[in-house]
């Protein structure tokens, strides 16, 4: 499984009900076994410069490139872009990015990849 996870800031706080519109045609693209277009609550203590997260799973990463090379996908790009000031996107796949996960207090640590070569 691949996670994919793209977070929006709006140009102007007016815009965001129209980047959450223009995102929402993605939930058309077949190839996610799971896709949430959602508001940060922005409750965080840090920070609360994010105004739209999208979340996705894949079953694979063709699911993934596939979901991404769709017409849909370039429609909500054309959309969203010119509402947008800033996109922020990573994709993960559980199983072997994340080494090390405890479900409890602040126990997810995640082990940077050594370079190849370097053992």
């Amino acid at each position: 499984m691949i996670r994919h996870i793209v977070f929006f800031t709006a140009k102007d706080e007016a815009g965001i009900d129209q980047i959450v519109e223009g995102l929402s045609i993605l939930t058309s693209i077949p190839y996610a076994s799971r896709l949430e277009i959602a508001l940060n609550r922005k409750s965080d203590q840090l920070g609360n410069d994010i105004d739209v997260v999208v979340y996705g799973e894949f079953d694979s990463e063709s699911d993934l490139a596939a979901y991404k090379s769709h017409d849909l996908y370039r429609e909500a790009i054309r959309r969203v872009r010119p509402l947008r000031e800033l996109r922020l996107a990573a994709d993960y796949e559980p199983s072997t990015d994340v080494h090390f996960a405890r479900t409890s207090g602040l126990g997810q640590i995640a082990r940077p990849r050594r370079p190849p070569g370097r053992g």
